[in-house]
């Protein structure tokens, strides 16, 4: 697989959830951390891939294609469900790869999504904000800017859970997000932009039901 690592906890279920880390972390970080072992400990019917993708040329235009091409559409002929998570910049490119129609996926779980770089959120701020901002044409070459302009009125057919830390720096942000997907289960926890939150986060997710128990 071109550019990209992953790790995976497999328990031959027919639901797979991919995960993409946050810039500078590792797929390897994510174990350590007790995402696999939360699954494990639950015995929920899921397996899991932890994936490091990175975001090329600036933006997420490289990492989209070869999670379309070299994940999602080999996970959709063995899984029955596919779900697509993130953390931060991770999180990022889970969103977009669902407002590209990047890859067809059963759910989303974003923990602490990252909103977008200032020259994104400038721009749609110095417009007066989003309902007021309309990219240009360069803008539009940015899957990050894209993005923005597909939450102006998103289509979204699948649940989606967002979490995200109380004091996270990015907190403010976030919340648009999140009040763009209305529909959105979201759930906060005290803390910032960190692990302590994430885990705990992670753990509420898995908890929902999404995922029955292992035979």
């Amino acid at each position: 697989m071109s550019h990209a690592a992953a790790l995976h906890y497999r328990c031959d279920s027919s639901s797979l959830m991919v995960v993409l880390p946050g810039a500078l972390m590792t797929p390897e970080q994510m174990v350590q951390a007790g995402m696999f072992d939360a699954v494990r400990q639950r015995r929920l019917a899921l397996d899991v891939t932890a994936l490091n993708l990175h975001a090329l040329e600036g933006c997420n235009r490289s990492a989209l294609e070869i999670l379309a091409q070299e994940v999602l559409a080999p996970a959709r002929a063995k899984y029955q469900q596919v779900w697509l998570g993130g953390i931060s910049r991770g999180g990022q490119l889970a969103l977009s790869c669902l407002a590209e129609q990047a890859g067809v996926i059963d759910g989303m779980c974003l923990l602490a999504p990252y909103p977008g770089s200032r020259l994104t959120t400038n721009a749609i701020q110095r417009a007066g904000g989003l309902d007021q901002w309309w990219p240009t044409d360069e803008q539009l070459l940015d899957p990050e800017f894209r993005l923005w302009q597909w939450l102006r009125n998103p289509s979204v057919n699948v649940p989606i859970f967002m979490g995200f830390g109380t004091q996270d720096r990015f907190s403010d942000g976030i919340q648009l997000l999140a009040g763009r997907l209305p529909k959105a289960t979201c759930r906060t926890f005290p803390g910032g932009h960190d692990w302590p939150v994430w885990q705990a986060l992670w753990g509420q997710f898995l908890d929902l039901g999404f995922f029955g128990a292992q035979s």
